[in-house]
């Protein structure tokens, strides 16, 4: 839960393995998709029910469970993560039949199964084993598996390993009548760097398949700065990801140890497509955990059928932007293999979980699955309080989740889940990201990008948010972009070659897309451009913005006959070329060009000339709806968030308030029969779907 030989020799080893490694991610095959697997889930199936840890139960204890489950509807279960010793108590040796007979008696009650591969956590016996395994800190110390996911998965005797376990498992369980799908490594990303020597020669290896010459390094690692020339490969030492260090080295350090992460997962997604190319995937990553993570959005195709994630939601906004992060560029729905039930020190809220599984449905979720069933006795988790109370009686959250179950069923009938095919995308860059957040030392970075990066994008997502829109969250210089009507750049900092063509040929093929301050000002690389700004897209923009500058007061524009204030401060000075200034801030900082948009191609390029900030980006995005038949969703109120389909409207209330939603005419709530005439009055947690 959150809420994943001699020296010369080895180091050649090590290179040839990476090199093979690092080919393999651009050519491996994607993951298998819905199309021609009629018989996985898709519209019309909706799924209830939780996740579940046999391995702290009896025999006995797991027949009243299950007998709990099926009698309050469940309609799936996800297990076998967090359990390698379990399966594999000894290295070697297979014990699988305790949950053989879990399996057996989960089919008996109509309940279906995820069987997630648990690569991690690793058995302590691997760790003793296979030193290698154990992480190694920046400081040179050797860390015991003292916390969950302290694993390098980076060695070759865990891939090794990792690999069996998966194909012992899936070789047994790939035919079961009760399994449905196959997840992999629960909340993977949640790692740790590891610096040993062995790490050390992994990343050379990285290096060389990359840059090819040391040359070729040291240009992109800027190495003439502060006396750091690498004269031979040997030189190379793995940079600090807690700092400090340059933009360019720890750029490439998150980009390593994503493509490592995302290696160790295609090692898995192989064994599937070998033993159980019958089962989709799907699997609780962690892609944006600060301590490691990986670049999901540049990936999520190679290892996912559905999009998934634990979904502990906070705020409305922040829960519809994780799960638009988390299904990227896919068509299908998403899974909440893990999903907000009681949590850590919180027993839970009557019917929040029940407004949170609706707010799940309007956003393409397709499946609920409460963390956890049972209450846990011991380990870091005791305090989180699942289904089930530590005396396993049943908590009144079992008759909540029941409830779903049942309305679920129906609502399955009427067009969920929903298959949104979004008109408009944000552009999101985890790499972006790892560049404007650098680790603490001696760095100007965030005394320019003083913002931050995600609440950035969330700010450009919030418009679409409110006005009931699907807007797709995707890395442009990866996921085409050409199906959408607009598409939203909020801080592009990093301008990649393959998002600059990307943009470059959405325009020129009649394309919108609107950027923002901040954006396009260094290279893949991490470097500053050396060419007039916004890089590789100035004419496309038609405009040069090198000046910024802070204002001492809130920036204003004046659009449309309204006064628009600003929130932050910062604003970059605008010299058109060919584009046309549309609004200029106010006479206080210059009355420079604030937005601008230039004709190219058979498209357009919209410039604001500052950071992505609602007071500025909510206006401009909306006076675009009309013009590129953008059609709104239904109106509600603040912290109310709908969706038609089929002709029905689903309204879900966040607030614990209650809500008033205007309707023209007589409606039906489906759910309740009960009629509403001119209004609809929402309790709060309140749900409606009216006909």
């Amino acid at each position: 839960m959150v809420r994943r030989p001699s020296p010369a020799r080895m180091t050649f080893v090590a290179a040839l393995a990476l090199a093979a490694s690092t080919e393999s991610l651009s050519t491996v095959a994607a993951a298998q998709s819905i199309v021609g697997h009629p018989e996985w889930p898709g519209g019309g199936q909706l799924f209830v029910g939780t996740c579940y840890q046999p391995i702290d139960r009896t025999p006995e204890q797991i027949r009243q469970d299950i007998a709990i489950m099926k009698a309050a509807g469940f309609t799936m279960v996800r297990m076998g993560d967090l359990s390698w010793d379990s399966f594999e108590p000894q290295e070697g040796r297979f014990t699988f039949e305790w949950f053989d007979r879990v399996l057996d008696q989960m089919h008996a009650a109509g309940i279906r199964v995820i069987v997630d591969i648990p690569g991690q956590p690793a058995p302590i016996w691997l760790h003793k084993h296979y030193p290698g395994v154990d992480i190694v800190n920046q400081n040179g110390m050797r860390m015991n598996a003292a916390s969950r996911y302290w694993d390098n998965i980076a060695d070759p005797d865990y891939r090794r390993l990792a690999k069996r376990l998966a194909t012992q498992m899936l070789q047994r369980y790939a035919k079961h009548p009760a399994v449905i799908a196959v997840g992999y490594d629960n909340e993977i990303g949640n790692g740790r760097m590891s610096y040993s020597d062995a790490d050390r020669q992994r990343f050379v290896g990285w290096l060389k398949a990359k840059y090819g010459t040391v040359a070729a390094l040291n240009t992109a690692w800027a190495t003439q700065r502060w006396s750091r020339r690498i004269n031979d490969w040997s030189e190379v030492d793995l940079p600090y990801g807690e700092g400090p260090g340059p933009n360019e080295r720890n750029l490439d350090l998150r980009r390593f140890w994503s493509d490592d992460t995302i290696g160790a997962l295609k090692d898995l997604e192989a064994v599937r497509q070998q033993y159980a190319p019958n089962l989709p995937t799907l699997s609780n990553f962690w892609p944006y955990a600060g301590t490691k993570g990986f670049d999901f959005l540049r990936s999520y195709d190679q290892l996912s059928t559905y999009g998934a994630q634990g979904f502990y939601p906070g705020d409305p906004l922040g829960a519809a932007f994780d799960v638009m992060m988390n299904r990227g560029g896919l068509d299908t729905p998403i899974w909440f293999n893990e999903f907000t039930a009681g949590g850590g020190g919180y027993y839970g809220t009557p019917g929040r979980s029940r407004m949170w599984a609706y707010f799940g449905l309007l956003n393409a979720a397709q499946t609920f699955l409460a963390w956890t069933f049972n209450s846990h006795l011991g380990g870091e988790e005791q305090a989180i309080f699942g289904l089930i109370d530590h005396d396993s009686r049943p908590s009144w959250k079992v008759k909540e989740f029941g409830q779903m179950a049942r309305e679920f069923a129906r609502l399955q009938t009427l067009g969920f889940p929903r298959f949104p095919k979004p008109e408009v995308a944000i552009g999101y860059s985890y790499q972006t990201n790892w560049l404007t957040s650098p680790p603490p030392g001696p760095n100007t970075m965030q005394e320019y990008f003083k913002a931050s990066y995600p609440d950035q994008a969330k700010a450009a997502f919030a418009p679409f948010f409110r006005d009931n829109i699907d807007a797709a969250l995707i890395d442009i210089g990866y996921t085409a972009i050409d199906r959408y009507k607009l598409v939203v750049l909020p801080s592009a900092y990093m301008m990649d070659k393959e998002s600059a063509a990307a943009v470059r040929r959405y325009v020129e093929n009649g394309g919108t897309v609107v950027m923002t301050g901040y954006s396009a000002k260094v290279d893949e690389t991490g470097k500053w451009f050396d060419t007039p700004l916004p890089g590789r897209l100035s004419d496309v923009f038609g405009l040069r913005t090198n000046e910024f500058y802070r204002a001492d007061q809130p920036l204003r524009i004046e659009w449309n006959g309204r006064t628009l204030t600003g929130t932050d401060p910062y604003y970059e000075v605008l010299e058109p070329s060919t584009a046309q200034v549309l609004a200029r801030f106010s006479a206080a900082t210059g009355g420079t060009p604030a937005i601008t948009v230039n004709r190219f191609g058979k498209g357009r390029a919209i410039y604001l000339a500052t950071a992505a900030q609602g007071a500025f980006l909510d206006p401009l995005l909306r006076s675009l709806y009309a013009e590129l038949r953008i059609a709104r969703g239904p109106e509600t109120p603040e912290g109310v968030s709908a969706r038609t389909v089929e002709g029905r409207t689903l309204y879900v209330n966040t607030g614990t308030g209650p809500a008033t939603v205007s309707l023209t005419g007589t409606h039906r709530d489906v759910l309740t029969g009960t009629r509403h005439d001119g209004a609809l009055v929402l309790p709060g947690f309140g749900v409606a779907l009216m006909e």
